[in-house]
């Protein structure tokens, strides 16, 4: 019989084996299992920490993405339409004043009819907005200039519009607004002598002042005060045109001479203290349309493309003599008022409030000369002149007021600090 006692040993040894290979695979395991665990929250750690990075680099980098996607819009701007000419069509025009009102609208027209555009502006009142949209293009420049100083530059045609317009910035600084229509026109008239460029200065109705004759023909020689609040402007603009002919006479130099009636449209101050400007802010913020005196003072109103179609022609005709350029639809003012608040829809009143000083009691352009020797008169309707103002003005009061600044009429600076009206 084969003794159980070493089979039983042998049992218990090989059991012995196993279970220290089963405990030291189990050790493995578990080892393995804490290795990877700790592995894998690791590469978690690892993977968020990375995003972390990732959304930080991100935040640095997006204002800078924005800043390249600006240059890169600057590098390729969408410019308006430009004809083409060529060299021996193609004029080299300065026009002073050109980032003003009326000088940006003739700015973006020359653009447009495919000349090289020089504007010089001080930006007195004249804006860098009105003529950023050029910025950059080969055809144009802008130079920050006050045409008080000297210019030397080589030009074919100079319109000289460089003057403050609206009473209240004329008479902010009579004296600048003074050498400003003679030292800045003696200057333009210089340069137009030495490189053998035409001029077209850009006079005004005020050279009649507060007219005895009615409507005003270019004939007519005006009745000025010359030590009013006004005559800064007014005989500024006389002794300018005296100046133009006699640089005609004396040197022979070309000149053109547009006395520009009331003019309104895109691109106004809101705050220039002219009546449409005025009447327009008042209505849209539902303040009282503040008319001066009984409101049966006379004012005929174009629309600015008119008045830059009449100058572009003037520039490019034979006619040197002074050329009215205006609209002859006379309205009152208490009737302008009603018209505004009617196309603003505003409930405001109108107030009534005393007489400025020297406001003309009636404005009305005689155009014959115009029509006849131009071809030109407004044909740009009132009604639709105004809505565009309107449009423009009610847009521009949205931007201001996202900039926290709503703008108030100005009043012009004048005895009894009362206004007139332009």
């Amino acid at each position: 019989m084969v003794s159980k006692a070493p089979l039983l040993r042998l049992l218990t040894a090989v059991n012995r084996r196993r279970m220290k290979l089963l405990v030291v695979i189990a050790f493995v395991a578990y080892v393995a299992s804490a290795v990877w665990g700790n592995f894998v929250n690791m590469r978690s750690l690892q993977e968020n920490g990375e995003q972390k990075i990732e959304n930080k680099i991100e935040e640095a980098v997006a204002p800078l993405r924005e800043k390249i996607r600006d240059l890169e819009k600057s590098f390729t701007q969408k410019y308006p339409p430009v004809k083409f000419l060529s060299e021996k069509d193609r004029k080299r025009i300065l026009i002073t004043g050109g980032a003003g009102f009326v000088g940006s609208h003739l700015t973006d027209k020359l653009m447009m009819d495919g000349h090289e555009v020089t504007v010089v502006d001080n930006f007195f009142t004249g804006r860098k907005r009105n003529v950023e949209h050029w910025i950059g293009h080969e055809n144009f420049e802008l130079i920050n200039h006050d045409v008080v100083e000297p210019l030397y530059i080589e030009v074919d045609q100079i319109y000289h519009l460089a003057s403050p317009a609206s009473p209240p910035n004329y008479m902010y600084n009579p004296i600048k607004t003074l050498k400003t229509n003679t030292i800045g026109t003696l200057n333009m008239l210089g340069l137009a002598k030495r490189v053998g460029a035409r001029l077209l200065l850009a006079s005004t109705s005020e050279v009649y002042g507060d007219p005895e004759v009615h409507p005003q023909s270019e004939d007519y020689w005006g009745h000025v005060n010359p030590i009013g609040p006004r005559a800064c402007y007014d005989e500024g603009k006389r002794v300018a045109e005296t100046m133009c002919y006699a640089y005609m006479k004396q040197e022979g130099v070309e000149v053109r001479v547009a006395r520009i009636f009331n003019t309104f449209g895109p691109r106004m101050h809101m705050n220039d203290g002219r009546v449409v400007s005025n009447f327009i802010l008042q209505a849209l913020q539902g303040e009282p349309l503040t008319v001066y005196g009984s409101g049966s003072q006379t004012r005929a109103f174009q629309y600015v493309s008119d008045l830059v179609n009449g100058l572009v022609a003037l520039m490019n005709s034979n006619v040197s003599s002074p050329v009215n350029l205006g609209n002859p639809e006379e309205h009152t003012i208490l009737e302008f008022a009603q018209l505004i608040k009617n196309l603003v829809g505003s409930g405001s009143e109108i107030q009534f409030l005393s007489e400025a000083q020297d406001d003309p009691q009636r404005r009305k352009p005689d155009i014959q000369k115009a029509k006849l020797m131009l071809g030109w008169e407004p044909v740009v309707p009132l009604e639709e002149g105004l809505n565009k103002a309107i449009h423009y003005f009610r847009k521009e009061l949205e931007y201001q007021a996202n900039n926290q600044y709503i703008p108030k009429p100005k009043p012009a600076r004048i005895k009894k600090g009362r206004t007139r009206h332009n």
